[in-house]
């Protein structure tokens, strides 16, 4: 359903994917730039993580189609301000934690060999605890962040509630939601090494909105009423 809303919405989804995309690039430059593979890897790794609060404005996108309206970039404006306030806190949530994973990831270094060229076998242990921590962070943003936007800007939440009921909604559907995981990888690494962001991350995010719709009986809480 979200290649449908890009259908509909052709020129706002592309627009807002292509913006996109250039912070992500612009982000790839400064970091090459300065000479650092590992700061670009960081930085990117630091994007995915605000990419949640980013896609705000496709989600909006998807709720205006949803409710049979034309979809217009000045909506998604008025709401993402609405919001503000609760998108900065969430923000607030993923620097911390992207902070943190930075933290461990130059602790790490620790296990990196000490030999000028060291073999594969050398870098095992480094690899494989990298990866571990790398998981595990990834792992907690991806829970807090699978269904918490998209359920701010539907519903009267606050923050924690947003973030406790993704959680709890990821963990009891571990299976497809780590397929789904695996997919929003896959495409915005390829899309980002064949520059079809622009077209990637509209996708993903307006198939969260309808996962979260499918997912998620939110009727407990008020629904947010939007603009005209």
């Amino acid at each position: 359903m979200g290649w449908s809303d890009i259908c509909i919405a052709p020129k706002q989804s592309l627009l807002y994917g292509f913006v996109m995309m250039l912070i992500s690039y612009a982000v790839a430059y400064f970091a090459y730039e300065i000479g650092s593979f590992i700061m670009m890897i960081a930085l990117l790794a630091g994007f995915m993580f605000i990419g949640p609060v980013l896609a705000f404005g496709l989600y909006s996108i998807s709720r205006q189609i949803q409710e049979g309206r034309k979809p217009v970039l000045g909506h998604c404006l008025s709401e993402g301000k609405r919001h503000f306030g609760n998108e900065m806190v969430f923000a607030a949530i993923l620097l911390v934690v992207f902070l943190l994973w930075a933290r461990a990831a130059s602790t790490i270094h620790v296990f990196f060999p000490t030999e000028a060229n060291p073999h594969l076998n050398d870098l095992a242990i480094f690899l494989g605890v990298g990866s571990a921590v790398g998981a595990i962070f990834s792992a907690v943003i991806f829970c807090a962040s699978a269904f918490s936007l998209p359920m701010l800007l539907d519903r009267k939440v606050d923050v924690v509630t947003a973030v406790v009921t993704s959680i709890n909604t990821t963990l009891r559907n571990r299976g497809i939601m780590l397929l789904w995981g695996l997919i929003i990888v896959t495409c915005i690494f390829v899309g980002f090494f064949t520059a079809t962001l622009f077209v990637m991350l509209p996708l993903i995010g307006h198939a969260t909105w309808h996962a979260y719709q499918e997912t998620i009986n939110a009727e407990a809480w008020p629904k947010h009423v939007s603009d005209e």
